[in-house]
């Protein structure tokens, strides 16, 4: 099982601590603030907790970085989260970092350069998520991947749309789009050749940015 290293105890990291326990990973949380420390005491296990500076590298060491799959860099400070993934990949050669972006200004930081592989920025995936929902219609966002490049997207088709009562095969689906699933009736089907879209159908798509109104135009009819 991955060892996952979250530095930073506050709302977001004691939560995403409590998700990744449920689902039977290894964990370690490194706080240093004393209220924090305090609230972490009673939410989290014994032993998961450890208390100091989180830039430390004696600290980072202690908590056992090293053996880390993992470390996640969700503090409140963007610089703090900078050096933690610094730190993790060119001393401490983890293989995967992640970095929450506080200050949506201070994005074009997180890069793989500063040692960041995967950046999260709160604000900018929400501010993307709410004008997808305004514009394109019945559609859901339900995953972002590489950096919000790709979507993985939930369509209700509707009556009288260009794709309804075609063959996938006879769909003119966009460039960097594959079709994942149809569900209907409560039964999941693999989209095939041969598999024809009814309306009312929920399908699934891995889509990029640049094609998702191409797409909704297809299944949705929105333009």
């Amino acid at each position: 099982m991955k060892y996952v290293l979250v530095v930073g105890g506050g709302k977001v990291g004691s939560y995403l601590v409590s998700l990744l326990l449920a689902d039977g990973y290894t964990v370690r949380v490194v706080e240093g603030n004393k209220e924090d420390i305090s609230r972490l005491h009673k939410e989290l296990p014994k032993g998961i907790l450890v208390e100091g500076d989180s830039t430390d590298p004696l600290v980072l060491e202690s908590a056992g970085i090293r053996n880390a799959d993992v470390v996640a860099a969700v503090s409140r400070g963007d610089a703090t989260n900078l050096v933690i993934t610094s730190l993790a990949r060119f001393e401490f050669n983890v293989p995967r970092t992640i970095a929450r972006v506080n200050t949506p200004k201070n994005a074009w930081l997180f890069t793989q350069e500063m040692g960041v592989d995967v950046a999260l920025n709160q604000a900018e995936l929400m501010a993307h998520l709410i004008a997808e929902e305004m514009t394109l219609g019945d559609m859901m966002t339900l995953l972002k991947l590489r950096r919000g490049q790709y979507s993985i997207v939930e369509y209700q088709v509707g009556p009288s749309t260009p794709a309804a009562g075609k063959q996938v095969r006879d769909l003119d689906l966009p460039h960097d789009c594959v079709l994942t699933a149809v569900l209907r009736g409560g039964e999941m089907h693999v989209p095939r050749g041969e598999t024809v879209i009814q309306p009312g159908d929920t399908v699934l798509a891995l889509v990029h940015s640049s094609q998702l109104d191409r797409l909704a135009s297809l299944l949705i009819g929105v333009s």
